[in-house]
């Protein structure tokens, strides 16, 4: 029986399993570092499918490791899940007319119930496939926790949890289904916080010192660095505290959130740099003391062009998820619920993708049914995001691909999306995923010179080691962000 075959099989006969932990983890909706629920339901499923399973990696109570090993164990093989959502997107599944379940409650806006099932779907079909057919290797599910948070990736790559592996393979819900050709963003968040004096704003102002002057100084002197950074960067902010509501009292406190981002983490580094003199600047005008705190930071993503060409082949072979005129039906009721701005630049994305002929016909029916060629000078383009997915780029071969779970067009971390990621759509999406995923990896094992290119590609990359972006003295911040 040839390999794709027995794929399909097993996942034929998990499917049930699989979709009821994608619904399950949907309907729980955890916010990042708090997906205790989404972690033990994965947990206990691995443990019954033969993992080994090891809890609270790097750190954090909803990180773990699933484990198989058959035979001599080599090559070792590893699948990404995640399966934590984003905050007030609560949205009845399957449903195109705006409905929370719970109004302000969180929802899966950027399908990660799916992404941690259907990555999960792969770890098992591998896993069978190499006791049905006597081969040894080992299987490593990753369950990651917080990516919509400050991540958990980074953290496991510091603790050298992807250090023995030898190429990893993930994929996250999408409008169209390809290999990740792309780059991403690296990021960099901090706390920057201001301290004052407090005063009667009218009666004695002159012993204030305004904590609330200094944070508006910093984000003057902020948008004028926009200026003079790279045209890529991207800088954004957030107050969290302004210190208090009450005019007539000079405010002793601040406290800003600051996000930095560009293609390079070196170049996040020395932005950031900047951006904390500008804070310290601030300070210094207004007579206030200030101290800031990374909270977090991603490596660029690189996609591993030797892990590409073998899984885009994959891709084709796999094909798109096979939709219907249900389908289809339900993905239109979606595209239609984005206003004309929104829809004006869904078409013209739709003209460059699928060529300017095709877009009424695209739209009509607007689901991708077509598997998106990969191209390698995409790497070239980086995408406005970020990902913790990165820092795993820089510390094992790993390769990220996209599977239709969405109308085409659709706009993620919106109710949308929580809607259709807890609808048919994803359903065969992520099933899709599943078998893409592990014949990928079952493709890769067998081939030695594709798996010594991978990891060539990654020490230019490192330079030999994986360094990460944070201080080591900065832990992950479960119960913090």
């Amino acid at each position: 029986m040839r390999d794709l075959e027995q794929i399909e099989k097993i996942i034929e006969k998990k499917q049930a399993l699989l979709l009821d932990v994608s619904h399950k983890i949907w309907g729980f909706a955890e916010l990042p570092y708090a997906e205790t629920r989404s972690c033990a339901l994965l947990c206990e499923t691995l443990r019954k499918e033969g993992f080994t399973v090891e809890e609270g990696v790097a750190e954090m109570p909803t990180s773990f490791t699933g484990t198989f090993i058959n035979g001599a164990g080599k090559p070792v093989m590893g699948f990404l899940g995640e399966f934590d959502a984003l905050d007030i997107l609560s949205q009845e599944a399957g449903n195109p007319v705006r409905c929370p379940v719970k109004e302000g409650f969180p929802g899966h806006g950027c399908g990660h119930n799916a992404l941690g099932a259907g990555s999960l779907g792969a770890a098992i079909a591998l896993k069978e496939y190499l006791m049905a057919n006597g081969k040894p290797g080992t299987v490593v599910y990753y369950g990651c926790a917080a990516e919509e948070g400050a991540g958990a990736k980074q953290f496991m790559a510091r603790a050298g949890l992807f250090d023995s592996v030898d190429f990893i393979y993930t994929w996250h819900p999408a409008n169209h289904s390809g290999v990740d050709g792309k780059g991403s963003n690296a990021i960099m968040g901090a706390n920057f916080e201001f301290t004052g004096v407090t005063s009667h704003a009218g009666g004695s102002p002159h012993l204030g010192r305004s904590a609330l002057d200094a944070a508006e100084l910093m984000s003057v002197g902020v948008n004028y660095l926009r200026e003079h950074t790279i045209d890529k960067a991207r800088i954004h902010y957030a107050y969290a505290d302004a210190g208090g509501v009450s005019p007539n009292v000079v405010q002793d406190r601040t406290l800003v959130k600051y996000e930095v981002r560009s293609p390079k983490i070196a170049q996040v580094k020395e932005l950031f740099g900047r951006v904390v003199d500008v804070a310290r600047g601030a300070a210094l005008m207004s007579g206030t003391v200030m101290k800031y705190e990374i909270t977090f930071a991603f490596s660029d993503y690189i996609p591993n062009d030797a892990l590409a060409k073998v899984a885009g082949e994959c891709m084709k072979e796999v094909g798109a998820p096979k939709w219907d005129d249900e389908d289809y039906a339900l993905a239109k009721a979606f595209l239609d619920t984005y206003n004309e701005e929104t829809l004006r630049g869904i078409r013209e994305q739709a003209a460059e993708l699928y060529g300017s002929d095709r877009v009424d016909e695209v739209l009509a029916k607007p689901l991708d049914d077509a598997v998106q060629p990969y191209d390698p000078s995409d790497a070239k383009i980086v995408s406005g995001g970020s990902t913790d997915v990165g820092d795993v780029t820089y510390a094992a071969p790993t390769l990220n691909l996209r599977v239709a779970t969405a109308c085409i067009g659709n706009v993620g971390h919106t109710w949308q999306t929580t809607a259709q990621a807890g609808s048919r759509l994803a359903d065969k999406g992520l099933l899709t995923a599943a078998k893409v995923l592990a014949l990928s990896a079952i493709r890769t094992m067998d081939r030695p010179d594709v798996i010594a290119r991978a990891k060539e590609l990654v020490l230019r990359q490192n330079g030999g080691k994986y360094v990460c972006p944070l201080p080591d003295t900065l832990h992950p911040p479960v119960g913090r962000y």
